[in-house]
């Protein structure tokens, strides 16, 4: 089903979508379905399962009550875990000042595995891009210092890459 009739159907036909974004909900259903997170109303969302809440935005962009807004901010692995303390020590986010990089199965836990480009629900999440975002999760082991995972909302999954690289990041905290 195309995003945009998915977005039809699930109440949404007002929300931006990307155009080439394609779900296919005909096999299986979606695996970060809208219900199973509720709005705050501020720029976030909570996951009722997982007990996360989530920035609705990458960072960058901004939540104007409807979307986000402007484009996201690259950063290098390092700087992309900074930018969650720099935002803590200046006031937080929706008043609240613990926000953390996601591990990289809490960020693989809002990829959604029936749609493509980007394969993330953009009722939830809009205008991700269909690219690459941090996890605060390092490569382990002997010569990996340098190497960090990273997750695409793209067609390539999860990957090691150089923590010099530039990507995207969301912020995460545990809503209890």
């Amino acid at each position: 089903m195309k995003t945009k009739a998915l977005a039809f159907f699930l109440g949404l036909a007002s929300l931006p979508v990307l155009a080439s974004q394609t779900c296919d909900t005909r096999s299986y259903p979606l695996s970060t379905p809208t219900e199973r997170f509720k709005d705050n109303g501020d720029g976030t969302l909570t996951d009722t399962q997982s007990g996360l809440m989530w920035m609705r935005c990458a960072l960058g962009q901004r939540w104007n009550g409807a979307t986000c807004a402007g484009d996201p901010a690259s950063y290098n692995w390092e700087s992309a875990q900074g930018a969650a303390s720099t935002l803590n020590a200046q006031g937080g986010y929706a008043s609240f000042k613990d926000w953390r990089m996601p591990h990289i199965p809490e960020l693989a836990m809002i990829v959604e595995r029936q749609c493509s480009d980007p394969r993330v629900n953009l009722a939830l999440f809009p205008a991700t891009p269909p690219t690459y975002f941090w996890p605060a999760t390092a490569r382990r082991g002997t010569g990996q210092a340098s190497m960090a995972y990273r997750i695409s909302f793209g067609p390539e999954g999860a990957s090691a890459s150089t923590k010099s690289d530039q990507y995207f990041a969301r912020l995460v905290r545990a809503s209890k």
